[in-house]
Protein backbone atom coordinates (compact mmCIF):
# COMPACT_ATOMS: atom_id res chain seq x y z
CA UNK A 1 0.00 0.00 0.00
CA UNK A 2 1.51 3.67 -1.11
CA UNK A 3 0.14 6.44 0.51
CA UNK A 4 0.69 10.06 0.15
CA UNK A 5 0.25 12.64 3.03
CA UNK A 6 1.31 16.20 3.23
CA UNK A 7 3.40 17.96 6.03
CA UNK A 8 5.41 21.42 5.97
CA UNK A 9 8.62 21.41 3.87
CA UNK A 10 11.77 22.66 5.94
CA UNK A 11 14.24 21.33 3.91
CA UNK A 12 14.64 21.14 0.09
CA UNK A 13 14.96 18.67 -1.91
CA UNK A 14 14.04 14.46 -2.30
CA UNK A 15 15.13 11.70 -0.60
CA UNK A 16 14.20 7.55 -0.11
CA UNK A 17 14.95 5.56 2.37
CA UNK A 18 14.16 2.89 4.78
CA UNK A 19 12.22 4.36 8.04
CA UNK A 20 13.86 4.79 11.44
CA UNK A 21 11.32 5.97 13.76
CA UNK A 22 12.10 7.30 17.11
CA UNK A 23 9.75 7.14 20.26
CA UNK A 24 12.09 9.71 21.85
CA UNK A 25 13.05 13.19 20.97
CA UNK A 26 16.70 13.16 19.52
CA UNK A 27 20.03 15.25 20.63
CA UNK A 28 22.79 15.14 17.80
CA UNK A 29 25.45 16.98 20.65
CA UNK A 30 26.52 13.91 22.26
CA UNK A 31 23.71 11.93 21.17
CA UNK A 32 24.90 10.97 17.56
CA UNK A 33 27.95 10.25 16.69
CA UNK A 34 29.11 12.30 13.58
CA UNK A 35 31.69 10.07 12.26
CA UNK A 36 29.64 6.65 12.05
CA UNK A 37 25.91 7.50 12.01
CA UNK A 38 25.25 5.91 15.17
CA UNK A 39 23.02 6.94 18.11
CA UNK A 40 25.33 7.03 21.21
CA UNK A 41 22.41 8.53 23.47
CA UNK A 42 22.71 5.89 26.77
CA UNK A 43 19.04 5.21 27.50
CA UNK A 44 18.04 6.32 24.03
CA UNK A 45 15.49 3.90 22.54
CA UNK A 46 17.58 3.61 19.32
CA UNK A 47 20.64 3.65 21.25
CA UNK A 48 23.28 1.96 18.50
CA UNK A 49 21.48 2.24 15.06
CA UNK A 50 22.84 3.41 12.24
CA UNK A 51 20.56 7.23 10.78
CA UNK A 52 23.31 6.68 7.89
CA UNK A 53 20.41 6.51 4.32
CA UNK A 54 17.59 6.08 6.69
CA UNK A 55 14.36 8.50 6.92
CA UNK A 56 14.74 9.69 10.47
CA UNK A 57 11.25 10.36 12.02
CA UNK A 58 10.98 11.63 15.75
CA UNK A 59 8.85 14.27 17.22
CA UNK A 60 11.17 16.97 17.74
CA UNK A 61 15.30 17.81 18.75
CA UNK A 62 16.41 18.37 22.00
CA UNK A 63 19.93 20.04 23.18
CA UNK A 64 22.56 22.55 22.75
CA UNK A 65 22.14 24.24 19.10
CA UNK A 66 25.59 22.64 18.17
CA UNK A 67 23.30 19.79 17.26
CA UNK A 68 22.88 22.00 13.88
CA UNK A 69 26.65 21.70 12.78
CA UNK A 70 26.48 18.04 13.83
CA UNK A 71 23.88 17.17 11.29
CA UNK A 72 25.96 19.43 8.91
CA UNK A 73 29.24 17.15 10.22
CA UNK A 74 27.31 13.99 9.13
CA UNK A 75 26.70 15.22 5.85
CA UNK A 76 30.10 16.07 5.37
CA UNK A 77 31.01 12.12 6.40
CA UNK A 78 28.57 10.68 4.01
CA UNK A 79 26.74 9.57 7.72
CA UNK A 80 23.42 11.90 7.53
CA UNK A 81 19.64 10.79 7.14
CA UNK A 82 18.26 10.23 3.76
CA UNK A 83 15.27 12.77 5.01
CA UNK A 84 13.86 13.88 8.58
CA UNK A 85 10.46 13.73 9.38
CA UNK A 86 9.72 15.79 12.96
CA UNK A 87 6.40 16.33 14.26
CA UNK A 88 7.20 19.53 14.91
CA UNK A 89 10.17 21.15 13.48
CA UNK A 90 13.00 23.14 16.66
CA UNK A 91 15.34 25.51 15.13
CA UNK A 92 18.45 23.22 15.55
CA UNK A 93 17.03 20.83 13.88
CA UNK A 94 15.64 22.74 10.42
CA UNK A 95 18.93 24.78 10.42
CA UNK A 96 20.99 21.64 10.54
CA UNK A 97 18.99 19.84 7.98
CA UNK A 98 19.16 23.15 5.58
CA UNK A 99 22.95 23.13 6.12
CA UNK A 100 23.50 19.40 5.58
CA UNK A 101 21.08 19.82 2.90
CA UNK A 102 18.66 17.20 4.17
CA UNK A 103 15.37 16.99 2.94
CA UNK A 104 12.64 17.65 5.88
CA UNK A 105 9.22 17.82 6.36
CA UNK A 106 7.51 18.22 9.88
CA UNK A 107 3.50 18.58 10.48
CA UNK A 108 2.66 15.53 8.62
CA UNK A 109 -0.97 14.72 8.85
CA UNK A 110 -0.45 11.03 10.12
CA UNK A 111 1.21 11.19 13.04
CA UNK A 112 5.32 9.86 13.11
CA UNK A 113 4.02 6.87 16.08
CA UNK A 114 2.09 5.75 13.57
CA UNK A 115 5.12 4.69 10.92
CA UNK A 116 6.74 1.60 10.94
CA UNK A 117 10.48 1.01 11.10
CA UNK A 118 11.65 -0.44 8.51
CA UNK A 119 8.85 0.83 6.05
CA UNK A 120 9.83 2.70 2.93
CA UNK A 121 9.01 6.67 2.70
CA UNK A 122 10.17 9.36 0.09
CA UNK A 123 10.23 12.75 1.93
CA UNK A 124 10.21 15.76 -0.74
CA UNK A 125 11.05 18.82 1.44
CA UNK A 126 9.84 21.54 -1.51
CA UNK A 127 6.64 20.75 -1.46
CA UNK A 128 6.31 19.14 2.07
CA UNK A 129 4.96 15.43 0.08
CA UNK A 130 5.76 12.17 2.29
CA UNK A 131 4.82 8.94 0.08
CA UNK A 132 4.76 5.95 2.45
CA UNK A 133 5.52 2.46 0.95
CA UNK A 134 3.29 0.04 4.21
CA UNK A 135 0.40 -0.53 6.67
CA UNK A 136 0.21 2.36 9.53
CA UNK A 137 0.62 1.15 13.08
CA UNK A 138 -2.80 1.82 14.76
CA UNK A 139 -4.04 5.30 16.54
CA UNK A 140 -2.52 4.95 19.95
CA UNK A 141 -5.16 4.40 22.23
CA UNK A 142 -7.22 2.81 19.62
Amino acid sequence: MILLFRGRGISRGKATGQLLVSPAPISFLSGVDPDTGIIVEKGHPLDGESITGRVLAFSHGKGSTVGSYVLYALARNGKAPAAIINGRADPIIAVGAIMGKIPMVDEPEVGIIRLRNGAFATVDGSSGEIEYEGELLPEPGG
